[in-house]
């Protein structure tokens, strides 16, 4: 119990120091898909830094994704959250999520072009370095920023959370420039232990450099605090769980340090 009190008063200040980073919708292209982004940036620090694109969950680009830009850009970097769907879609029920979601990931050239639209409005921001560019997803997001790595797309480091882990293109030897880090729920049922066993071996073969995490009691959506109504009123195995949430960010965090000395 103890241990749970000090998880959540250090998530309590993480998210509060949010308060003092402003955020703003941005609008881009990707040919004719107008998308709907928020950027996020603490503008009391000097010059560039790292930028970090998070790509939300199958409900699409809402509040949750836009509250850990914010987070990041409160520990010092600049955060775009995307927009995959078009427009700023957003899904409240199940069925249209699903619909929105398999409409890109069936269509990855597509998806390939509307990150690749994020990747470059994040470069030309006058806080980002256009050098050092990572990526982070949840759910949907997560097998997005994974599909991104395999494709080989310019990225440092790359993580999902509660992602999925199927390939559109397995990763090639070679292929994939940046770290990759997933975290997931060993109790998420929408992850079968063969695709996880599928994963790891796709990326030993490839040679990438990957950490892969499960912590257990966690299901699917852990780092949602909102996942745990979502899931009650949907009937879906979907459950926030604080310590899992706690975990795989300070792991996040300490890779960020790593790969960018800050």
């Amino acid at each position: 119990m103890c241990r749970i009190i000090v998880l959540s008063v250090l998530l309590f200040a993480a998210w509060s120091a949010q308060a003092e980073v402003q955020g703003r919708e941005v609008t881009y292209q990707a040919g004719d898909t107008t998308l709907k982004g928020y950027l996020a940036y603490d503008d009391a620090i000097e010059g560039q830094r790292p930028g970090i694109l998070v790509v939300h969950e199958w409900w699409g680009h809402n509040e949750y994704a836009r509250k850990r830009a914010r987070l990041l850009a409160a520990m010092g970097y600049a955060a775009l959250a995307v927009d995959m769907y078009g427009d700023g879609k957003l899904a409240d029920h199940p069925k249209d999520a699903g619909q929105f979601a398999g409409e890109v990931s069936n269509n990855m050239a597509a998806a390939t072009a509307r990150f690749e639209a994020a990747m470059a409005l994040l470069k030309q921001h006058a806080a980002a370095n256009p050098a050092q560019l990572s990526a982070i997803g949840y759910c949907f997001g997560g097998g997005i920023v994974l599909e991104m790595a395999r494709r080989g797309l310019d990225l440092d480091l790359v993580a999902s959370f509660h992602g999925s882990l199927g390939a559109g293109s397995p990763a090639a030897p070679g292929s994939v420039k940046a770290r990759l880090l997933v975290f997931n729920g060993a109790d998420d049922p929408f992850v079968k232990p063969e695709q996880i066993e599928a994963f790891k071996a796709e990326m030993e073969s490839a040679g990438v450099n990957y950490r892969f995490v499960s912590y257990p009691g966690a299901k699917h959506s852990f780092t949602n605090p909102d996942a745990t109504a979502v899931g009650q009123r949907f009937d879906m195995p979907l459950a926030y769980n604080l310590e899992a949430d706690h975990r795989s960010w300070l792991a996040f965090q300490q890779a960020l340090e790593e790969m960018y000395g800050k």
